[in-house]
């Protein structure tokens, strides 16, 4: 079998849809994008082309492996998205080859069904109390949250205040309902410990991202400050980024994204490296049908997973959404807070082409906001 084509589809609300074609028919959805630089994202993949066009698309390691190492300068968010949508794609291919989903080639199915959680309360969270019982009514257990708006290095007290109001009021409103508070490491390490310890007596299921991983030196400190599970990863891209913060030991769950770090075959060898360091793992995918699809395969046979992120209903989606553009949305059907793993070959998944076709013909251009401080100073979104 070699590989013949790969075409690209820029789609709403903020995705990159890749479909790889081989010469006996079999084709294979990759979804390799960072939010905000599809377009960067799209010629990286591009520049691999030449390595893939006539390639045996059964070799994913050598072919992950030529793509990493092949060029003197490697890493980095948008070559390592390129690479992860390309290895979703081929693996895809491989269980459609073989009429078995991606999760039996990687050593078989170790649960039953994953527990997802959804997104409440936007960038600047708003209404959080009736969108969290709206969640529970849903059969969700499990919501997750941004906790704040701009923080600047040392802030108003005020601003942690009204994040653990916000959190009190979703405990009120839905008890039970498992709670992740995101600090999307728009925190600095000054206010990041102050939150960090004011949360604490809500027994959160995580807090995420409480400084940005280029500060990961700081999580020894407010882990210093809380019991609360700390997790971060979203924006890491390879497992030799991860190894320092396993070695370190201060991070409880660990959040690679299949569409960023590497694909399915990269995400795989980090969560494998997590087990031996004792850290769960909760892969990143507030993204489209075919991430999730990569994250479920991963899921499916990874014993340290114990959540799912999905993107159904984010206030990311406007202008598409996570069901748009399958064939059978059935597949993404939560029942009491979990998701049945899927059965099908492959991804598990139908794309449906003729309507990302249609979409392809108005294309995104996503960009998160740029935010500034009191004085004027840019934020962290």
């Amino acid at each position: 079998m070699k590989i013949t084509n790969i075409t690209l589809y820029k789609v709403p609300p903020r995705w990159l849809f890749l479909k790889v074609e081989t010469d006996e028919g079999i084709t294979g959805w990759g979804e390799p994008v960072i939010e905000g630089r599809a377009d960067a994202v799209r010629t990286a993949v591009e520049e691999f082309l030449p390595l893939l066009k006539g390639a045996d698309p059964m070799k994913i390691e050598d072919l992950w492996q030529t793509m990493y190492r092949g060029g003197f300068y490697r890493g980095g968010a948008e070559v390592m998205s390129a690479i992860a949508g390309i290895d979703q794609a081929l693996w895809d291919i491989k269980g459609k080859f073989f009429n078995t989903p991606v999760y039996n080639l990687l050593g078989g199915l170790c649960r039953d069904k994953l527990k997802v959680y959804r997104w409440i309360g936007g960038d600047r969270p708003a209404d959080i109390a009736n969108a969290a019982r709206e969640a529970q009514a849903q059969g969700y257990s499990a919501i997750k949250m941004n906790g704040t708006e701009e923080m600047h290095y040392i802030d108003s007290f005020a601003k942690i205040t009204a994040v653990c109001e916000r959190v009190a009021a979703i405990q009120a409103a839905a008890p039970g309902l498992d709670i992740a508070v995101d600090f999307h490491g728009r925190v600095h390490k000054s206010m990041a410990k102050v939150l960090a310890r004011a949360l604490d007596e809500y027994h959160l299921m995580f807090i995420e991202e409480p400084v940005l991983p280029q500060n990961n030196e700081a999580l020894r400190e407010i882990a210093n400050h809380t019991s609360t599970p700390i997790a971060t990863g979203e924006r890491m891209f390879s497992r030799w980024e991860y190894k320092n913060l396993f070695e370190a030991g201060y991070v409880d769950i660990i959040q690679p994204d299949p569409s960023h770090a590497g694909g399915i075959s990269e995400c795989k060898k980090i969560a494998a490296m997590a087990e031996a360091y004792d850290v769960a793992v909760a892969p990143h995918c507030p993204l489209g049908p075919i991430a999730l699809g990569a994250c479920i395969q991963l899921d499916a046979c990874t014993p340290n997973v114990f959540i799912q992120e999905q993107s159904l209903g984010i206030h990311y989606n406007k202008g598409g959404d996570l069901l748009d553009y399958l064939a059978d949305p059935s597949i993404y059907v939560y029942q009491d807070g979990f998701i049945t793993i899927p059965q099908g070959a492959g991804l598990g998944l139908e794309i449906d082409e003729e309507a990302v076709r249609r979409a392809a013909q108005t294309p995104h251009n996503w960009k998160n906001p740029l935010w500034r401080n009191f004085d004027g100073t840019v934020a962290e979104w």
